[in-house]
Formats: structure tokens, C-alpha cells, sequence
């Protein structure tokens, strides 16, 4: 088995390769001067197990770009199978046609993995599960549920829990959470979203008068939907509000925008490396996948069950 690092998250990589023993692949990945990305793979790959982690984070068209290249190169230098592990996969949100003559990008991506020579895909919490769908070659979606929720039981053990989904869309998400915390009650925030990147609070569906609220969700940009919902949830009487979201994208002023709210905290896992500004932020803290996304790295190139993790 060999383990490859593109440029994207190399601290996550670093981490993946303590948890397995194993070295990382030495490759030279680089840039000409017009950027133009060159890679050169340094050791010998033929006949083995290959495993390429590269998240397609900002700037996604780069990192994209880098990941294709090195399942390429590792194809022509005849490896046996090539896993393309994507911890945060890229253009995941443009999962349908949300209007007419537009693209539904993440198939496109989906496409141009399996084109490049990916034989298998990993990601985590995917936005949407029948993204998998879009791949005719065998795909894992890892989740962070257990992640989180043993940091939040270690954490918050005793206060009165209610698990709280920012949208209708992510109570699938939030209600296989719940269940993880001993089965803790549910509620929704309903909103109505004028235009992209804004989100305008309208009512909470559930009871969170007296409650420790947990908002769920897979993927926090601007941070304007958890920083709206939190207020929210103060407005409806709950003690505290802490939100914990798998991919920390934080475009733009998100990180400020979490500073103001009325969120006492928000977790954000490293599927994603952090920037300055958040790595920085005292309401922000990062919770590490290495060792889920290392174990379901062990168990493919072992040919043993991924799903039994969640088990």
C-alpha cells in the first residue's frame, strides 16, 4: 500500500500516514511558472495499492486539477488500483439542475476521476448521498457523525441536548446524530433563501426553550444560515447554541461572522486545512478525521468492511 499527498492538506496526510506506518509516497508535485501543475512520482508504484488523499478545497479548480493529474501519472506508472481520497469533495453542491441550461458539475467531476483512472473513490459526508450515484466505480462516503459525536458526549455530557438541523434538507444528518447522543430530541429551523450566500430565518420547528442546542451540518461557507439559526434558537429560548459542521470552507467574512454570533462555538473537522484567520478564531476549533479516514483506508486495501466503522 502506498499513500500520496497532493498539496491541498498535507497536515491531514501527515496525520493518515502516523496512524497507518506507512511513509508518505515521495512525489515532486509542482507548479511551471504559468501554473501549470507537473508531477513526478519518485518511488516505484507498479503493482502496488495506491491511495491519493487531495481534498478539491479553495482554490478547488487547482486542487482538482492536481488530483487528476496524480491519478494519471500513477496509471501510467502501472499501479494496480488507484483510490482517489477526497475528504471534502469539491462541487458537491451542484448535485441537480437547479434551473434551466445549468450544469450539474459534481457528475462532471464524478466523470473526469473516473477518466483520469480512479478505480475507487473515499469522501466524507458528501452533501448529497446519491452523488455516489454519479460514479460507475465502487465509492465509500465515511461519516463524521461518530467523530462528533464522541467529542460532544465528552464534552457536553449531562446538559439537556436537542440536535438541531439548520435546513429541512439536513435532518437525515441531524437525526442519525440525535441517536448517537442516546436518542436526543430533534428540531429544525425553517428558512426561506432569497439569494445564494443569504438566508432569512423564518421559525423552529420543535421545542428548544431550556436546551443545550447541537446545529449539524456537512458544510459551513459564509456561515450566515448557523449564524442566523443560532440566533434563532437564543430568540426561542435554548441556554446555548455550538455548531458542528464536517467541511469548514469559511468563505469570505465567515470567520468574523461567527465571532458576532451568538454561536458559543463551532467545530469544523480537518477534512479541510484551516486557514489563518480560523486557525486563529477563539470560537472556532478543529476536530481531526485522520484516524476514521486512515481505518477505511486499512480496511480497502485489507478488502474488509467499511460500513461495520459505523456500526
Amino acid at each position: 500500500m502506498k499513500l500520496l499527498s497532493g498539496n491541498s492538506n498535507t497536515p491531514l496526510v501527515e496525520a493518515i500516514a502516523a496512524y497507518l506506518e506507512i511513509p508518505i509516497t515521495r512525489a515532486n508535485v509542482r507548479r511551471f511558472a504559468d501554473e501549470e501543475i507537473f508531477v513526478e512520482i519518485l518511488e516505484n508504484v507498479r503493482g502496488e495499492d495506491v491511495f491519493v488523499v487531495q481534498s478539491t478545497s479553495y482554490p478547488a479548480n487547482d486542487n482538482l486539477m492536481e488530483l487528476l493529474i496524480c491519478i494519471d501519472a500513477l496509471r501510467r506508472a502501472s499501479a494496480k488500483r488507484i483510490t482517489a481520497v477526497m475528504p471534502y469533495f469539491g462541487y458537491a453542491r451542484q448535485d441537480r439542475k437547479p434551473g434551466p441550461r445549468t450544469p450539474i458539475s459534481a457528475k462532471l467531476v464524478a466523470n473526469l476521476l473516473t477518466t483520469a483512472g480512479a478505480n475507487r473513490v473515499l469522501s466524507v459526508d458528501l452533501h448529497a448521498g446519491q452523488i455516489q450515484g454519479f460514479f460507475d466505480i465502487p465509492t465509500d462516503n465515511l461519516f463524521a457523525a461518530p467523530v462528533m459525536s464522541a467529542d460532544i458526549l465528552a464534552r457536553f455530557k449531562g446538559a439537556q441536548i436537542t440536535v438541531v438541523s439548520p435546513d429541512v434538507g439536513g435532518v437525515v444528518r441531524a437525526r442519525a446524530l440525535a441517536k448517537r447522543l442516546d436518542n436526543a430530541p430533534l428540531a429544525i429551523v425553517d428558512k426561506r433563501r432569497e439569494r445564494p450566500g443569504e438566508s432569512e430565518v423564518m421559525n423552529i420547528i420543535g421545542d428548544v426553550s431550556g436546551r443545550f442546542c447541537v446545529l449539524i451540518d456537512d458544510i459551513v461557507d459564509s456561515a450566515g444560515t448557523l449564524c442566523n439559526a443560532a440566533a434563532a434558537l437564543k430568540e426561542g429560548g435554548a441556554t446555548d447554541v455550538v455548531a458542528y459542521c464536517t467541511h469548514g470552507v469559511l468563505s469570505g467574512a465567515a470567520v468574523s461572522r461567527v465571532e458576532g454570533s451568538a454561536l458559543r462555538e463551532l467545530v469544523i473537522t480537518d477534512s479541510i486545512a484551516a486557514y489563518e484567520a480560523a486557525a486563529a478564531s477563539k470560537r472556532i476549533r478543529l476536530l481531526t478525521i485522520a484516524p476514521l479516514v486512515a481505518e477505511a483506508i486499512k480496511r480497502i486495501a485489507d478488502e474488509s468492511s467499511v460500513s461495520s466503522l459505523f456500526d
